[in-house]
């Protein structure tokens, strides 16, 4: 099947879906087409036991779709890049302390809490993983992802200081756990620790990435400053997203932090300087366009993903421990930071509650496990993650509106 045969079954998938949502279920999209897809996916897998194999030619599409390299090299720069593209940068730098605390140490506390804690509690279920798995598991699960809440909490009336901190962390944070994900993985290839060597590949890939983002935005801002045809700049943005992330990639620094700092460098100084009135607008028209679709198309994958899980019953039992547990970890890697700066930072009532109960895991977590080398601890994962993204989604995403009111 061709990669074009396969977009256009994707699109179609997510146009039908998206419908029924819209008039039936009137959930939140990207929640609701999610729903729609698992809902499929199980008369899919109803089918062979009624005599139809559905099952297995919707597998042989599945595998034509690489999860991992479409989440990672291909929708997650244009969503991080849409994401900043639309934050203020004046009011993310009030809170840069706040959110600079939560994005990176809240990600490496949650990786080395929830690592330490999946290493002491598999065993009780009979499953033996090294500690550098467990660790890996920590950092993929830790990158929260406010694309299927956000809608909610605006709606919900929150404040604009506590939406711009749920916002900046979760677009620095999803760089920085693939930064840390990587160096783990790194590890685990080699089969040794080299302490200087994973700090120097840290270093290279969150202070790369900050510069190649510098970079590529303000060559784009002086070419966006030198022209005024709406057309072209809009490709330039999206030249900057597909050709920046690609450059990050073959230097070896992040992409997904690259894009964040590009976005915010285009979407503040680019629009106030460089961009007329029609420009802004056809602008912010066509990447709001392009993150709907690709949130969408995102949700839409990951319910087909349920296809391909090997399910365990060790796995189900270790999941709906590490749920509640989950929990409490991010409730202390918030909590404790807001307690401290309270006497110095002004902080929206119940921003504890919210930015915790908010802190929904997506499919960066479902890209980043898949991309484990396969083997048993992979599909055992696989599982743990997967149902802690349904969790995550469908409770916390579905009443956390209802808890911010």
């Amino acid at each position: 099947m061709s990669i074009i045969t396969i977009i256009s079954l994707v699109i179609s998938l997510c146009a039908i879906f998206s419908f029924i949502n819209f008039k039936f279920f009137k959930l939140p999209p990207t929640i609701g087409v999610m729903l729609v897809s698992i809902i499929f996916s199980g008369l899919l897998i109803g089918s062979n036991y009624v005599g139809y194999n559905f099952t297995s030619h919707a597998d042989k599409i599945l595998n034509q779709i690489d999860f991992t390299e479409t989440v990672l090299h291909g929708m997650l720069g244009l969503l991080l890049f849409a994401g900043a593209l639309h934050v203020n940068i004046n009011e993310l730098a009030k809170h840069k302390i706040i959110i600079f605390i939560l994005a990176f140490g809240g990600t490496i506390f949650s990786t080395i809490a929830v690592g330490l804690f999946t290493y002491y509690l598999l065993p009780l279920f009979g499953i033996s993983i090294s500690l550098i798995y467990c660790l890996i598991f920590g950092a993929l699960i830790s990158p929260t992802d406010p694309i299927a809440v956000m809608s909610i909490l605006r709606r919900a009336g929150v404040s604009k200081s506590l939406e711009t901190k749920v916002v900046g962390e979760s677009l620095f944070n999803d760089g920085i756990a693939v930064v840390i994900f990587l160096t783990l993985l790194a590890v685990l290839n080699t089969g040794q620790i080299d302490a200087e060597r994973e700090i120097l590949t840290f270093v290279q890939e969150f202070f790369g990435g900050l510069g190649i983002g510098f970079a590529i935005g303000y060559i784009a801002f002086l070419a966006l400053k030198s022209i005024d045809n709406y057309q072209l700049e809009i490709l330039i943005t999206l030249a900057v997203v597909m050709g920046g992330y690609e450059l990050s990639r073959l230097l070896h620094t992040s992409g997904p932090i690259a894009m964040v700092v590009a976005g915010l460098l285009i979407g503040n100084v680019g629009k106030r300087l460089a961009m007329s009135d029609k420009t802004k607008q056809n602008l912010d028209n066509f990447w709001e366009l392009i993150d709907e679709f690709l949130n969408v198309a995102l949700f839409l994958l990951l319910g087909l993903e349920i296809l391909r899980l090997t399910i365990n019953e060790s796995a189900i039992y270790s999941a709906l421990i590490i749920i509640p547990v989950l929990l409490m970890i991010r409730l202390s890697a918030v909590s404790l930071p807001i307690i401290c700066l309270r006497k110095y930072i002004q902080f929206s009532p119940n921003a504890i509650k919210i930015l915790t109960w908010g802190g929904l895991r997506g499919g960066i977590s479902v890209a980043l496990v898949l991309s484990l080398p396969n083997g048993a601890e992979r599909d055992f994962l696989m599982v743990i993650t997967y149902i802690i993204v349904l969790f995550s989604i469908f409770v916390q995403g579905l009443t956390v509106g209802k808890l911010a009111k």
